[in-house]
């Protein structure tokens, strides 16, 4: 197993006046920066800290799911790679729709079910093109020895654009599958209670709608989002999501059933009767592109694209800071017996690639502190 040591950056970085005019797509298709908001001082000393690399040259690896000693790790290209005992198995996926190069799209969230071990079954979001245009779908996928194939689809025509299609899938602590949808660069549609963009969307996981959903006949969960791309339960069961901001103003947010997170009506710290405002914000000024998330013992972590970082959220002193940086862009975070597992995300287009990008790491969680 191949080690490295990797520098911790804790400093502050008082981010210098840019334009708010500027449009999140736009602030991505740029060179990457390192600098993001913290709440360490800027004259402490550089530490070292180990991280153990479990896998290299990732072809835009998306999402991260785990079972038992395997990991499961999407290719938004089309591809699932499974990485056990030091060895990268690439697998096939044969899916039923020509699969969308558009930006930001492909295969995206992935789950395996509970039952995996007996039943080989999971379930992907991916964008598609067909004679109709262009839209992302939630599907179930079994593994056999010819690879993944899509069995049965559960949700489709979720709206896709240019930008924002969401994608992340998780079951929660309620047996429920929960998806995260974009606003396919048309922002009117978070509002729209009939579309499925801009939402986050909950369903049995035989795709039927929930009775306790806030409408019995609606997949709709919470609306007003942008581009929600990472969500998470405390041991509590309460619900957070991430999501990118317009112009900077990303987001963390508290999620209720049936509530209205404001987009396009609102947006960071601004608020409004009726609207829900975020736990934390990255104001006017900075932007993380938060993406995958995970919590562990009261705090969030986020895997940050535009902030190229994994980013840390006290959820008991409303703190948040950086805790890894250095590695570029990150997409997915998965945290388990006190280690923090998480994928870069440089071979996009949008990132800088280094030599064996993009990779898997592995740290301890005392490491963070």
């Amino acid at each position: 197993m191949k080690k490295m040591s990797v520098a911790i950056l804790l400093v502050l970085f008082i981010i210098g006046a840019c334009s708010s005019n500027q449009n999140q797509e736009f602030q991505e298709e740029k060179q990457d920066q390192t600098g993001v908001e913290n709440n360490q001082s800027a004259n402490e000393e550089r530490t070292e800290t180990e991280l153990t690399v479990l896998a290299e040259n990732l072809d835009v690896p998306w999402s991260i799911t785990k079972h038992q000693n395997a990991f499961y790790i999407t290719e938004r290209p089309g591809g699932i790679v499974k990485i056990e005992n030091e060895e990268m198995e690439r697998q096939t996926i044969s899916l039923e729709k020509d699969q969308s190069d558009a930006a930001e799209a492909g295969l995206l969230g992935f789950v395996l079910t509970p039952d995996f071990s007996e039943s080989n079954l999971a379930y992907g979001y991916y964008t598609y093109t067909d004679e109709s245009g262009q839209f992302n779908r939630v599907v179930t996928l079994r593994l056999s020895d010819e690879g993944w194939q899509e069995e049965e689809v559960l949700i489709d025509e979720i709206p896709s654009g240019t930008y924002h299609h969401g994608g992340r899938l998780e079951i929660g602590p309620d047996d429920k599958l929960y998806v995260t949808t974009g606003d396919a660069s048309n922002a009117e549609i978070a509002q729209d209670l009939n579309s499925l963009g801009g939402k986050i969307l909950r369903m049995e996981l035989d795709g039927s709608i929930p009775e306790d959903n806030p409408e019995s006949d609606s997949y709709v969960y919470s609306y007003g989002h942008r581009n929600p791309q990472g969500i998470a339960w405390s041991s509590s069961g309460e619900i957070y999501a991430s999501e990118h901001g317009n112009s900077a103003n990303d987001e963390i947010n508290n999620i209720g059933a049936g509530e209205n997170y404001g987009w396009p009506i609102i947006e960071g710290n601004q608020e409004r009767e009726g609207l829900v405002s975020p736990l934390f914000t990255s104001g006017d000024d900075t932007t993380w592109a938060p993406s995958g998330m995970a919590y562990s013992d009261e705090k969030l972590y986020v895997a940050a694209l535009r902030g190229t970082a994994v980013l840390e959220f006290d959820l008991e002193t409303n703190q948040h800071k950086e805790v890894v940086t250095g590695l570029g862009r990150i997409r997915d975070v998965w945290t388990e017996d006190n280690y923090l597992y998480f994928i870069s995300n440089n071979t996009d287009g949008r990132g800088s690639a280094e030599v064996n990008d993009d990779k898997l790491y592995r740290i301890g969680m005392s490491e963070l502190d």
